[in-house]
């Protein structure tokens, strides 16, 4: 007797499995990771072998069989990590076995067919052996005189090929058809420039602990911006393929994925595959089968391409490890990071982690390696502080010199301010109304180059009022800037035909292609300027960038969060990292209302080390990670009386554990659901992510947390 214990792939947090099916003797093929559609609940289900056994607790006639297999199957690897994932982060299963099954399968996606046509020996010489073909017979064989053709591509397409097949003429198969993501034109530049002695040492160390990476517990490279990381990511995956071992390459954004993967391909050819959520369905499905089926041996990608199946994986980079957007946002709330470490742990590979501005957990964890000078050898350019009290308008004067002296000199300057739109909210000088969300409870943005005044969280938006509709009044003030006032006033300062202004940020960015293509214009262009949110600032490599400049740097120390002063820290940071690569050099201004705050004095001094050694006496004072452990639970209903029952319920539960939650605190409204908050830590993480997983499905079984979305984030952000 065969018995599957499956996971269903279902989204109810209060089911738990797994479940035993019986396997008959045409389902011998079956094996952990084999998905399944199996009879559950008077519904067919998909679900995901999970475990094989020889007996069941369950009685053999109360054993139900599956129906049929889902191809393809999991990579038995990938489900021991979806079920790790699933109790690290207070999950389901079933949720966590969906990250890693085969992209596009609930949309229809699979393997594409299409018809090609191949001469046989006749056809190959119809032409001279006299046999009566018709102008468009003659034409078709012509045409495939140089090789196999799709059906399609022939002359007198499928219909006049059936004729010739029937004479024996042709032979027609169905073949399947690769759908691969098209180039993104970004261009890599020197494929191999020679490395310094720095580099050369740290590849040295890094070789070696690739080839005996049992029980590595993994490398952090702090390099400082413009030191060269890359090159050693680059010789390491190739010493790694030499090895016979895959490489996954993890980036923070989406919009630096074709830098990467241009990299990455011209220096390791078209072994390199990729998957992102900007592909198509049936491009992502493709992809991952020439991942599974090792025709691809490197994988570059953001965030979710940490589930990759890459087989007999080497070696896990993670590029700019110190950036939030590798923590998912959804269910389950995993952090690519931390799984990038568990992959490597579990498959005997090497985890390679990089930054210029590292976080602290990273720095306690890791062995530590360091690049402390630029590849060429170029200072880092200096930092000012420019104090905006008393300031009107959203640029300083020496910004706004600064930015004239670079169109002057023919340059290159980076802007950025992490906030799009015009202005943060538009109210009525009359009456004092806001204009705020339906839906949120937060205020509407105004998109002036679009018309429209939206929500950032939900989408919301309406035509930009001109009178106030509660007392009729033509004052209606904007308020603060975003990245499209800034473009707009930069643009009338210094914009021209050779000196382009660009923006890259959410909006501009939209469209399928649209941040490559952005990148790549302002690559291609002999001066100008590129304005935009973080996204500027993360990993880009422009040489020819000469002014830095970071707007309203405060933005990010006024967030209630304990990492407000590392993001500050590192935002400054990396886009300092951004100017003076090439030979000119560059310089940096900072916009600020707090020029005597110390983490950006530490960012001036470009001290990431002063500011690690603050950061982590900070939290180990206060316990905070890595000193300690920290859950944040959010709940979230269209009724307010079920959120606060479901969080009461968590919280009382959680106190049953011995632990000290704190809330639940209000959130603002979102998409129409009020929410609540809870924050929990605690030394012992094992007992705290149990614990919290215990009281989260408890509170999902009551009726108020029925009709309740529960979410956690281990670790928080």
């Amino acid at each position: 007797m065969r018995i599957a214990r499956v996971e269903p792939l279902t989204t109810a947090r209060a089911l738990r499995g797994p479940f035993d099916y019986l396997l008959a003797d045409d389902f011998e093929e079956v094996t952990v990771g084999t998905r399944l559609i199996v009879p559950f609940a008077g519904r067919r289900l998909e679900s995901v072998v999970v475990e094989l056994d020889d007996r069941s607790d369950l009685p053999v006639e109360r054993l139900a069989s599956p129906v049929s297999v889902v191809a393809p199957a999991i990579p038995t690897e990938l489900v021991s990590l979806a079920l790790r994932v699933a109790s690290s982060y207070c999950s389901t299963p079933a949720r966590a076995l969906q990250l890693v099954a085969a992209p596009g399968g609930r949309a229809g996606a699979g393997p594409q067919t299409a018809l090609h046509a191949a001469l046989t020996v006749e056809g190959r010489t119809a032409l001279e052996s006299g046999k009566r073909l018709t102008e468009g017979q003659r034409d078709a064989i012509e045409a495939l005189l140089g090789g196999p053709l799709r059906a399609k591509d022939v002359p007198g397409g499928t219909q006049g090929l059936r004729r010739l097949e029937a004479r024996g003429l042709v032979a027609i198969e169905a073949q399947r058809v690769s759908r691969r993501p098209a180039p993104d034109g970004y261009d890599p530049g020197r494929i191999r420039p020679a490395l310094n002695s720095d580099q050369k040492a740290v590849l040295a160390e890094v070789i070696a602990e690739l080839e005996s990476a049992a029980g590595s517990r993994g490398i952090l490279l702090h390099g400082v911006t413009g030191s060269g990381k890359t090159e050693i990511y680059l010789g390491a995956a190739e010493r790694a393929l030499e090895l016979g071992r895959g490489v996954l390459v993890l980036v923070p954004e989406l919009a630096l994925t074709p830098q990467a993967v241009a990299r990455f391909s011209a220096r390791l050819g078209d072994t390199v595959g990729v998957i992102h959520s900007g592909l198509s369905a049936g491009e992502r499905y493709d992809e991952w089968t020439r991942l599974a089926d090792g025709e691809a041996r490197v994988c570059v990608g953001p965030r979710s391409a940490v589930f990759a199946p890459v087989r007999d994986l080497g070696l896990v980079i993670v590029d700019e490890e110190h950036e939030s957007a590798y923590r998912n946002d959804g269910d389950p709330g995993y952090d690519a990071r931390e799984v990038a470490r568990w992959r490597a742990e579990e498959e005997g590979g090497l985890l390679l982690a990089g930054s210029a501005t590292p976080r602290p957990e990273s720095v306690r964890r890791l062995r530590r390696l360091r690049l402390d000078r630029r590849a060429d050898g170029a200072p880092m350019p200096p930092v000012e502080l420019l104090d905006m009290k008393g300031v009107r308008g959203a640029l300083h004067p020496a910004t706004v010199e600064a930015l004239a002296n670079v169109k002057r000199e023919g340059g290159k300057a980076i802007v950025l301010l992490n906030r799009r739109g015009w202005s943060n909210y538009l109210s009525c000088g009359s009456c004092g109304r806001v204009w705020t969300c339906p839906a949120c409870d937060v205020t509407l943005v105004l998109h002036r180059n679009e018309g429209f005044i939206g929500c950032h969280h939900c989408g919301h938006r309406e035509s930009v009022p001109d009178h106030c509709p509660d007392c009729g009044s033509a004052s209606v003030s904007r308020h603060g800037a975003g990245t499209e006032r800034i473009e707009s006033q930069i643009r009338s300062l210094v914009g021209s035909d050779d000196f382009p202004v660009l923006r890259l940020d959410a909006d501009s960015a939209s469209r399928k292609g649209a941040a490559g293509d952005l990148l790549t214009a302002f690559q291609s262009a002999r001066a100008g300027v590129l304005i935009g949110t973080q996204m500027v600032a993360k990993g880009h490599d422009f040489p020819d960038v000469t002014l830095g400049i970071v707007v309203d740097a405060d933005s990010t120390l006024r967030f209630p969060d304990f990492r407000s002063e590392e993001r500050t820290f590192q935002l400054v940071t990396q886009l300092a990292g951004r100017a003076g690569r090439g030979p000119g050099g560059g310089r940096v201004l900072v916009q600020t209302t707090t020029p005597d705050s110390p983490v950006l004095m530490l960012a001036a001094r470009h001290d990431a080390d002063g500011f690690l050694e603050e950061e982590l006496s900070r939290r180990d004072a206060l316990g905070y990670p890595p000193a300690a452990a920290l859950v944040r639970i959010q709940l979230g209903s269209e009724s307010e009386a079920d959120v606060e029952s479901a969080a009461q319920a968590v919280v009382e539960l959680l106190e049953g554990s011995g632990l000290e939650p704190l809330g639940p605190a209000p959130l603002f409204r979102l998409r129409g659901r009020h929410r609540r908050q809870i924050l929990v830590r605690s030394a012992d993480r094992e007992h705290l992510v149990g614990s919290v997983e215990a009281a989260v499905a408890a509170a999902a079984a009551t009726p108020a947390g029925r009709r309740s979305a529960i979410g956690t984030e281990v670790d928080a952000g």
